[in-house]
């Protein structure tokens, strides 16, 4: 592996430090994209993205690799986005939580607030809500525009929408909440910076999605494998307990001891009391006086504001995985839809295509549905190409520097932390691979060892199975090779996850590749 590509793993001892711990105001603005869907599901104008950046100097040539083509010029020094641009910092905060929790309905409910859906737009969707019995729905209309996710009054793919607060430009992934469609949550949490996971307040609701069938915990575990430590925690609907400090109180301890067991700290975790359908400490605090009583803290804007800036890897060479794919055999043009993982973009560059290893042109960029120049790290962008073949473009791939490929992989070695299980697992067993936005179908072929949870010492080898709770690592082997990397190297492309039967069963990260000369 280049070492210009290694990443600094100061906390890896910890990997992770998080699901996976034991194993080692503004203006707004919305736009319905595709982050990353599942199976053919997508929303309109593409993906949403946005200048990033917490740092506002240039890419110069150091993304360059010395002694290299200086005809595949990746710096952006000739091209000037401008103070305007770099004047907030981009975050990319996925909204998840329990289905019905309010998740849409909470972010079209704070995109109306900030302006960007008028009151026409608004009086459009509640009438088209009431039209179907669903008037409570309307704000959660905004983000939720097909039929079938309309009929059924859930998402089902991640809507985009962005804003601007007075600290950053927030890009808002408003994911699935139900069970059927966690694939399609992923694809938000594995381009978040931070969260804000969305509870249902009301007796019986906080209860349903603590369940062991809830994704309160599913999602509370996946963001955090994928690398997301802070979080909002926004319980919501208070009014339906009439804005109880009892009830809220009683929801922070027990959510917090679940959230502190999946690694994250206390004091990277926010916990505001609101209700979005009343427009109850979104925006401004709290008018209602059985919640401004007791409650002292911020509204949800100030806590999005008050989210530490993401870090972005400028300086090392490009790295994309790709969430979409869109062919326009019209215009034999290919375009691919994803978060910078690293390093930059900018027309006319030549960019290297993984798994097939193909070579495509940049032919234009787009952020925020509107073209731009240059693409950073952090930023979600539409990517199109030409010189390449559609075919030979996929879900799951990644766009990398030329000089720079990543790992394609078949069989390798997963340190895991494994979650609730109804049937151990065993040599043989078959299983889902989840790394980014890579799906595959795995079977378990070697369980190499079990791992103390505290020191990570091998505490017994070659074990017949594995039940819940354990820390240990596997060998898996995919049905078809997909775009990953040892986690050392690449924390983006490092980290995985395994799911049967619909629901997640273990979480790891990738600690060998095994090539094919080792078989």
């Amino acid at each position: 592996m280049p070492k210009g590509k290694q990443d600094n793993m100061d906390d890896n001892s910890h990997l992770m430090n998080g699901a996976l711990q034991q194993i080692s105001g503004g203006s707004a603005s919305i736009s319905k994209g595709r982050p990353g869907v599942d199976e053919g599901n997508v929303k309109k104008n593409g993906i949403v993205g946005t200048q990033s950046s917490d740092k506002t100097s240039d890419i110069t040539s150091s993304l360059m690799p010395k002694g290299k083509d200086k005809s595949v010029d990746y710096s952006s020094s000739s091209t000037n986005r401008g103070k305007s641009e770099n004047a907030l910092t981009q975050l990319n905060l996925a909204i998840v939580g329990h289905v019905d929790s309010g998740k849409s309905t909470l972010s079209g409910r704070l995109l109306h607030l900030l302006g960007r859906i008028t009151q026409k737009e608004m009086h459009k969707y509640e009438k088209e809500a009431k039209l179907q019995g669903k008037g409570s729905f309307a704000y959660a209309w905004a983000l939720d525009e097909s039929p079938e996710e309309r009929e059924r009054g859930i998402t089902m793919t991640v809507a985009v929408a962005y804003f601007d607060s007075k600290r950053y430009h927030v890009v808002v992934l408003d994911s699935p909440g139900h069970k059927d469609f966690v694939p399609n949550m992923i694809s938000g949490a594995t381009q978040a910076d931070a969260a804000i996971l969305v509870i249902d307040a009301s007796v019986g609701g906080f209860e349903a999605g603590m369940d062991s069938k809830g994704q309160t915990r599913e999602h509370a575990l996946l963001i955090r494998s994928f690398g997301v430590d802070q979080i909002i925690v926004a319980v919501n609907k208070m009014d339906s307990v009439e804005y109880s400090k009892d009830r809220f109180d009683l929801i922070r301890t027990q959510l917090g001891t679940f959230l502190r067991s999946c690694g994250f700290k206390d004091s990277l975790v926010s916990w505001i009391p609101l209700s979005a359908m009343k427009n109850q400490n979104l925006v401004a605090a709290p008018s209602d006086n059985c919640l401004s009583s007791w409650y002292r803290g911020p509204y949800l804007l100030n806590a999005i504001d008050s989210l530490q800036p993401p870090t972005r890897d400028f300086s090392k060479p490009l790295l994309m995985p790709i969430c979409d794919v869109v062919i326009s055999s019209s215009q034999g043009q290919v375009s691919v839809c994803g978060k910078l993982e690293a390093g930059a973009l900018r027309s006319g560059l030549k960019v290297l295509v993984m798994p097939s290893g193909d070579m495509g042109t940049v032919r234009s960029l787009e952020r925020d549905s509107q073209a731009c120049d240059v693409a950073r790290a952090g930023d979600n962008v539409t990517v199109s190409l030409q010189g390449i073949d559609g075919s030979n473009v996929m879900t799951g791939g990644v766009l990398c520097h030329p000089d720079f490929p990543v790992a394609v992989a078949q069989r390798f070695e997963l340190k895991v932390r494994v979650l609730d299980l109804a049937i151990p697992l065993v040599i043989g067993s078959q299983l889902e691979f989840h790394g980014h936005r890579a799906k595959e179908a795995a079977r378990v072929l070697k369980i190499i060892s079990v791992l103390d949870p505290k020191t990570g010492k091998v505490t017994k080898k070659a074990p017949r199975c594995l039940t819940s709770k354990q820390i240990a690592v596997i060998e898996l082997f995919l049905d078809e090779p997909v775009c990953v990397e040892e986690y050392t190297n690449c924390r983006a492309l490092g980290r995985a996850f395994l799911r049967t039967l619909g629901k997640t069963v273990a979480l790891g990260i990738i600690t060998r590749i095994i090539d094919d000369q080792e078989l």
